[in-house]
């Protein structure tokens, strides 16, 4: 009788764990990019995804790869893109590192300079991005992936006024950016220390009280995403893996990437916010997966 409640009790464990992990079958749905990063999903049902080292963005519609603009060529305007988000304006919006700027796309493909640089000098090399509420536009700005040299910073531009205001600086290679449900909180990568940061997000859109969230050793926290428990998906490249942690900062799954280490980014998209696509640059695939907890809808999107 004891060997048998036993073993009721460890199957019903186990049901519980996979129903609280809740993730479907990992599908690889598109590969033969060239460093791919910066997933973006739109309503219109296309996510878009940068090619760091390719001359070209790509969009994915029904599992279908194809080529949503190319660079011209007069590179100045467009060279090497990074992070990429949809807004609900109908720009897509994009850091290059190439360029030293914050650019945006409309959906013919014409691309225009949102961000040019601060204070006379263009960026070092902008990476991810978020609009909070109201639409002003958060983005990372690392340079030199050393932790003695802190030379990362972030900042904001004001969508009434383009003025572009640095929120924080002394970061160790700033990666990927996310607001929390309630936009109060703003969560920073800082890959080069391999931790996560949180930020409390105050009245007039600047940040402090800066905070560890979580330690992720043996590699670099990359992009990230949230989903409506607040849970956050963090891209850990190194590992090919992708953890979720969540609100008080424990781990609680992993998603592996079976075909390579180098795991960038990830974003919530589908009809009903449900799909994680996860973007791996030695692969060169986007993949997705189901997941029982919806994604958290991202700000000021389509």
């Amino acid at each position: 009788m004891l060997k048998r409640l036993i073993l009721i009790s460890v199957l019903f464990l186990i049901s519980c764990s996979n129903t609280d992990e809740g993730m479907g079958k990992l599908e690889k749905i598109a590969e033969g990019l060239t460093f791919a990063e910066g997933p973006a999903w739109s309503s219109t049902g296309i996510l878009f995804v940068s090619n760091c080292y390719g001359d070209w963005i790509a969009q994915i519609r029904q599992n279908r790869l194809d080529t949503f603009v190319v660079r011209p060529t007069q590179p100045d305007t467009f060279k090497s893109t990074n992070g990429l988000t949809m807004a609900k304006d109908g720009y897509l919006y994009a850091c290059d590192f190439g360029v030293g700027a914050v650019l945006r796309f409309n959906m013919q493909g014409k691309c225009f300079i949102y961000a040019a640089g601060y204070k006379g000098e263009k960026f070092n090399r902008p990476n991810d991005l978020a609009f909070d509420p109201q639409g002003n536009l958060y983005f990372t700005d690392p340079n030199k992936y050393d932790k003695e040299q802190r030379d990362g910073r972030v900042f904001r531009v004001d969508r009434e006024t383009a003025e572009v205001v640095l929120v924080a600086e002394d970061l160790a290679f700033p990666n990927g950016i996310a607001f929390s449900a309630d936009a109060k909180s703003l969560y920073i990568c800082e890959s080069a220390m391999s931790r996560i940061l949180k930020y409390d997000v105050k009245d007039d859109g600047t940040i402090g009280n800066q905070t560890v969230f979580v330690s992720l050793p043996d590699g670099d926290p990359d992009g990230i995403a949230l989903d409506r428990k607040e849970n956050l998906y963090a891209a850990h490249y190194g590992t090919g893996t992708v953890f979720v942690i969540d609100p008080t900062g424990t781990i609680i799954s992993e998603i592996k990437i079976p075909d390579g280490k180098k795991t960038t980014n990830v974003e919530f998209g589908g009809p009903d916010m449900r799909t994680l696509y996860i973007t791996d640059a030695e692969s060169n695939a986007v993949y997705k997966i189901r997941n029982s907890v919806t994604g958290l809808k991202l700000f000021y999107t389509n």
